[in-house]
């Protein structure tokens, strides 16, 4: 790249930053007052007509400075080389905040919470994909002679509890052999895995425990092929009010948008396989690369949660294209990361 186009370059940044900061079009002086470019304003003013014939910036009104178009603000998210991770001090405030939780809803609650705290924006957090999840652990308890607890653990941390009625009791032997094949079948399965691996298990089972065990299939194959990761959890909606002026009037379709849910969980599905963004594994979608027409004038910063290798569920968060892209990666990718971590380590 030339001399001059990192200068253009890093006129467009101090345009972004600036307008990010003050909301205000910025003009060649104010860049000239705050930002060390080292030429002239005349330089400036040239800088900014070749930024705004090629699209990058515009101005909004005669005699006013220029604002970023969705075009300049994707080319200062590719132009962010390395991003400023958190300091040491956040770092352990997050990770002692998340691990104050008492379950999977409760790491999901906190860190949409810490999100749209960090940001000031709309923070989503997708529950665990359950097509990626493992059984780790079945347990079969006697509520009463004829009503039994099934308990279904899996590695992502979610907890399932399902009631089953028996036809007629069942002795502590017959008990032990029904928990023990119900175990087996599912131990350390994927759940569609597990799913398929339960539906032969009454033919396996002896005649006296047959009806128990079938009963007991019906509940967890049903417990199994439920869409939990259809749910996000979400925080800092009031958030959008302090930026309504930023959408142009269709701010309430986006606040439906995010109520309905189904365009946020395809933006977070979606995001990673169509590589925009920016640095640390952290998806950029500004403006009309969302394809939502719900969230017009949006941008969506998201990444992914999990295990080295494997990934649970999608988490980041929603905000008007003006928005900190910097702090905004880190503290997305910040709070991914110890999410991950904490859900891998239950």
């Amino acid at each position: 790249m030339s001399s001059t186009a990192d200068r253009r370059t890093d006129v467009l940044r101090a345009i972004v930053s600036d307008y990010i900061a003050s909301h205000e079009p910025v003009g060649s002086k104010a860049l000239v007052d705050r930002h060390s470019l080292g030429v002239s304003s005349a330089t400036i003013r040239n800088d900014m007509a070749v930024l705004e014939a090629e699209g990058f910036i515009v101005q909004p009104h005669t005699s006013s400075g220029r604002v970023p178009t969705e075009k300049g603000y994707r080319h200062f998210v590719d132009s962010i080389e390395e991003i400023t991770p958190l300091s040491r001090a956040e770092r352990r405030a997050i990770q002692a905040f998340l691990e104050g939780a008492v379950d999977l809803d409760d790491v999901l609650r906190r860190a949409a919470r810490l999100l749209s705290q960090l940001t000031r924006q709309v923070a989503v957090v997708q529950y665990p994909v359950l097509g990626r999840s493992t059984v780790r652990h079945l347990e079969v308890v006697s509520l009463s002679p004829t009503r039994l607890l099934l308990v279904l653990i899996t590695d992502t941390g979610r907890v399932d509890q399902r009631t089953v009625e028996l036809a007629a009791p069942l002795t502590d032997e017959l008990l032990a052999e029904l928990r023990t094949l119900l175990s087996e079948a599912v131990a350390d399965k994927r759940l569609p895995d597990a799913s398929e691996a339960l539906t032969s298990t009454g033919d396996r089972a002896r005649p006296e425990i047959r009806d128990a065990v079938e009963r007991c299939v019906t509940v967890l194959v049903g417990t199994l092929v439920e869409h939990p990761d259809d749910r996000i959890v979400l925080g800092g909606t009031a958030n959008l009010t302090r930026s309504a002026a930023d959408f142009d009037g269709s701010l309430r379709s986006v606040l439906e948008a995010l109520e309905e849910q189904v365009v946020i969980l395809r933006l977070l599905t979606a995001a990673h396989s169509v590589g925009r963004g920016g640095p640390g594994g952290v998806s950029v979608q500004i403006g009309a690369e969302t394809q939502a027409a719900e969230i017009r004038g949006a941008s969506v910063v998201s990444s992914q949660y999990g295990a080295e290798g494997q990934t649970f569920g999608g988490m980041g968060v929603l905000g008007p294209t003006r928005m900190d892209y910097p702090g905004t990666i880190a503290s997305v990718a910040a709070v991914a990361h110890y999410v991950g971590e904490l859900i891998t380590g239950r």
